[in-house]
């Protein structure tokens, strides 16, 4: 034993305090339990009609963007044109109007193609498709390069069964280099290949801006599983905005009618482009498969995104119908200018997820 512990001190000696100090000290420290020692969890939000992301510099030796959601908090892309159909430039926040069942909103959130992009490629293994797969490879390597790095693609392909062949991804031209390996043959069924692409990008993209890019001659030939209305609500419950890259077809109207199946039961792609929001690039009026797919990857990236927080703050499940117009300055919608923006939206029926993610794909 160190005896210098022993000898005697008086009462407010300097030395007597620091050894009282180290004694508790230690023995504050011994007894706090190991799991304390961990920073505090976050709490769990409650369910949100969509996620809000938020890029955020990592730590160091960390890749990947942070994601927060907050609460409540409601996005909505829009793509302005004028009356000539040019895309229309340098539109601040308060240009713009967002109603909610007829219900002005106050847009707190404002951006454009700032927030990271997460995009379905999904094709047509059709036989009509087939001369044009050599020349997509090279589109969408150079189409997609021009993303920012943050954003990611998938690829989906499909003729009368849907398959998923590359995950979301960073890495651009691994997409891209699929199509080596690709060949073209079956039926056309599009209503599972979108349902499956949006129900797969509100699973692994939740604080993503979702897109799926239709590469079809839009002819549908096989019904599949999913009737056209489910397509829609899955595509609007995932937040995802469906683009058609429309190719020149050869299938007749008579094979839209299979399996004992209506034709109502086929997804109307023209008209699940409007409801969420996106719109068709046909080939064969933009002069080029190349130039088609530039000009669609160009339109992601010049709509603004707007962000308000619901009037109405009731928790419950049913759709609700936007409308996004300009301010009276801009003159009337339709004739003036025109908006292309998700119809309504399904609030969120998902169980609540955790306050930050962190997502580390390749």
């Amino acid at each position: 034993m160190d005896r210098r512990w022993l000898r005697p001190e008086a009462p407010g000696d300097p030395v007597v305090t620091r050894r009282i100090v180290a004694l508790v000290t230690s023995a504050v420290l011994a007894a706090w339990p190991v799991s304390a020692q961990q920073p505090w969890p976050l709490p769990a939000p409650q369910n949100s009609p969509v996620a809000t992301p938020v890029p955020a510099q990592d730590p160091p030796g960390e890749t990947g963007t942070r994601i927060r959601r907050e609460v409540n908090l409601v996005l909505v892309e829009a793509t302005v044109k004028d009356k000539s159909g040019r895309v229309v430039d340098g539109l601040v926040q308060d240009d713009f109007q967002v109603y909610e069942n007829g219900v002005a909103q106050q847009v707190t959130h404002f951006s454009r193609d700032e927030l990271p992009l997460a995009v379905a490629v999904v094709v047509d293994l059709s036989g009509s498709i087939q001369p044009f797969l050599r020349p997509l490879r090279y589109a969408t390597l150079t189409a997609v390069r021009t993303l920012k790095p943050e954003d990611e693609v998938a690829l989906f392909t499909f003729h009368s069964r849907v398959e998923m062949v590359a995950g979301l991804t960073r890495d651009k031209r691994t997409v891209s280099d699929h199509f080596e390996y690709i060949r073209a043959g079956g039926g056309t069924n599009i209503n599972d290949a979108v349902f499956e692409a949006a129900r797969y990008l509100r699973e692994q993209a939740p604080a993503a801006r979702r897109v799926i890019v239709l590469v079809s001659d839009n002819v549908p030939s096989v019904a599949g599983s999913a009737s056209a209305r489910q397509v829609t609500e899955a595509a609007l419950e995932a937040d995802a905005a469906v683009y058609g890259l429309k190719i020149p077809g050869r299938n007749p109207r008579g094979m839209s009618i299979v399996s004992g199946r209506s034709f109502q039961s086929l997804v109307n792609v023209s008209k699940l482009t409007a409801e969420t929001g996106g719109e068709i690039f046909d080939i064969e009026k933009e002069g080029s498969l190349y130039i088609a797919f530039q000009a669609l990857i160009t339109r992601l990236k010049t709509r603004y995104t707007l962000g308000y927080y619901p009037a109405d703050a009731a928790r419950d499940t049913k759709f609700r119908q936007l409308e996004v117009r300009l301010g009276a300055r801009h003159g009337s919608q339709g004739r003036d200018y025109q908006i292309l923006s998700k119809r309504g939206y399904y609030p969120r029926r998902a169980s609540a997820t955790p306050l930050d993610q962190r997502t580390t794909r390749p």
